[in-house]
């Protein structure tokens, strides 16, 4: 890379909660925050916010007569960008740029006015303005008042750090000096549900009640033999600034960004080609030994967690790094997944501590911890790597 870029900010919603030091406390602690609850009348996993957070949303939504009609993925995308804009001492009007993605979009809305329309017939005159993927950046541009310009994306579950690759390239090429970016996702629904589990991924949630299950979602564990994925809602976004700054809590020092040739629809290579390509670029010139965490995707199911592990064997050899995923904890937020991913790797940073996972054997970093990085990839292998440092 050109230059560093300082995350001068962090903010997120998720089922650890809302502020960083209850988000560090959970990160911790050796508990899940995976329960269960009702979809299409079965009991299933989900890491679902709290209520008191919910309170929060819904105290937004009522703020503003124009708020009332938006989806929560937009609304959670505007109370953790008005956090961390003001954790970063930026003002209302400041030219940055916004580039916060979802891979779903407004799902429970779009999913509301299609009942409405099977029913019907017909659909509220806001049904298309309000269930576009657009609504997310332009909608929080507004609540924020920026004069920068307005990017939304979905890029399934690597739409986050997929944002802070575009990020880079605007304020690398002078284009903006600031970008607030991150991702967004509401998907606890009964269609995305379903669709998750007619892919047959998804952690079977039968007779839960009756039997105790401390992990549900068993991501990372690469001997596992059942499929563990399981969803959770979140929003996440960083403020990002072209060089160094006092008041930065990490920089990102390299990206990178690789596509596995496509032999299904949600097919990846055994090895992870793409992960291959993308963490040497992130990498550039660096040893591989300097790497000395690494936060990966790991959804919990058996092969996308195994081809990950592999194709991190294959560039690391010898110098494995510790390895990590917060899924086992909060399950995955799709197009949120890398941003909190990249919360989790910029706290373990700051606190030079490393957070394992407990049901895997106990990794210790060999030194301080001084560069980690962070892994998303989505359907179709479009993979991302982001290496952070202090």
């Amino acid at each position: 890379m050109k230059q560093k870029i300082a995350i001068t900010s962090l903010s997120s919603i998720s089922a650890l909660g809302v502020s960083p030091d209850t988000i560090w406390q959970n990160y911790l602690s050796d508990k899940s925050f995976i329960s269960t609850k009702e979809f299409n009348g079965k009991s299933e996993y989900v890491a679902t916010i709290t209520a008191e957070i919910r309170n929060e949303i819904e105290s937004l939504r009522q703020s503003d007569n124009k708020y009332k009609s938006l989806d929560e993925t937009v609304l959670m995308a505007i109370l953790v960008s008005r956090k961390a804009v003001e954790q970063a001492g930026w003002k209302a009007g400041d030219d940055f740029g916004v580039n916060i993605g979802s891979s779903r979009g407004a799902t429970q809305l779009f999913e509301h006015f299609h009942k409405e329309f099977l029913a019907t017939g017909s659909t509220p005159t806001l049904t298309s303005p309000t269930t576009t993927l657009g609504n997310v950046s332009t909608w929080v541009a507004h609540d924020l008042k920026t004069t920068g310009v307005e990017i939304s994306h979905s890029i399934t579950c690597s739409t986050a750090l997929h944002a802070i690759l575009n990020a880079v390239a605007w304020l690398q090429s002078g284009m903006a000096t600031k970008f607030l970016v991150g991702g967004s996702e509401a998907p606890l629904t009964d269609f995305t549900i379903a669709q998750m589990k007619a892919l047959k991924i998804y952690a079977n949630a039968e007779n839960c009640h009756q039997k105790q299950t401390e992990y549900p979602c068993r991501a990372l564990d690469v001997a596992k033999t059942k499929n563990t994925m399981v969803l959770g809602e979140g929003a996440s976004v960083a403020c990002l600034e072209l060089g160094e700054k006092p008041n930065a809590l990490a920089y990102v020092s390299g990206i990178g960004y690789a596509t596995d040739t496509l032999e299904h629809n949600i097919s990846i290579s055994k090895e992870a080609d793409c992960f291959q390509n993308s963490m040497k670029m992130a990498m550039g010139d660096l040893d591989c030994s300097e790497i000395d965490a690494i936060v990966m995707h790991a959804p919990g199911t058996i092969k996308g967690d195994l081809s990950e592990y592999k194709a991190i064997q294959k560039v690391f050899g010898d110098n494995l790094p510790v390895l990590t995923t917060n899924k086992w904890k909060i399950g995955h937020t799709f197009g949120a997944s890398g941003m909190l991913s990249v919360e989790l790797a910029v706290m373990m940073l700051q606190h030079n501590q490393f957070i394992g996972v407990p049901y895997i054997e106990n990794q210790i970093p060999h030194r301080t911890i001084r560069n980690v990085m962070v892994n998303a990839v989505g359907f179709g292998g479009n993979a991302v790597s982001v290496l952070l440092t202090k």
